[in-house]
């Protein structure tokens, strides 16, 4: 078994070690430089955490309360992110805006549940508050997802109340 090839054919290392073009007599043009991948501009590392001293431990315990601020609302309601929202410092930028957008989409998924529960008189409540309900689990997973990718997440419909969510 012949071991894969790491470079395109007819590009080999010069006897300097560079990586050239050889077309059988001489040596062509060096190899351009490689073009790093554009990173996600949202990303948490980009962000600028790493250079104000946070080591991986504390990035990744971050994305986790900011995760858990996003996925326990299908569970508990409101009461997930208001704790961690109550808890986090103010340096802690990432887990905060999670915690505030959580939030404050509890509060408006709450009002929503409360109006289509009251239009149930119009009959028009039945089909609505399912409806609400589930797109409400959809978001919180999608949210909780993406805080766990450590992405900034923003609800596409919320009322922004609390304050602390940054704007991306």
């Amino acid at each position: 078994m012949s071991e894969p090839q790491t470079t395109p054919p007819g590009w080999y290392n010069d006897p300097n070690g560079q990586q050239r073009w050889w077309d059988g007599v001489q040596w062509g043009d060096p190899a351009p430089a490689p073009v790093p991948a554009v990173a996600d501009p949202y990303s948490y590392a980009q962000q600028g955490y790493a250079q104000q001293g946070y080591g991986p431990a504390q990035i990744e315990a971050e994305k986790g309360m900011a995760t858990l601020a996003q996925g326990l609302p299908i569970l508990v309601g409101f009461w997930a992110p208001l704790i961690i929202y109550l808890i986090t410092k103010p340096e802690q930028r990432f887990a905060r805006h999670h915690a505030a957008e959580a939030l404050n989409f509890s509060i408006t998924l709450a009002i929503a549940l409360i109006v289509s529960a009251l239009s149930m008189f119009l009959l028009i409540g039945f089909v609505l508050f399912p409806v609400v309900l589930v797109a409400g689990v959809v978001f919180h997973i999608i949210a909780a997802l993406a805080a766990n990718r450590g992405e900034w997440y923003r609800y596409p419909i919320n009322l922004r109340m609390v304050p602390g969510a940054v704007e991306v």
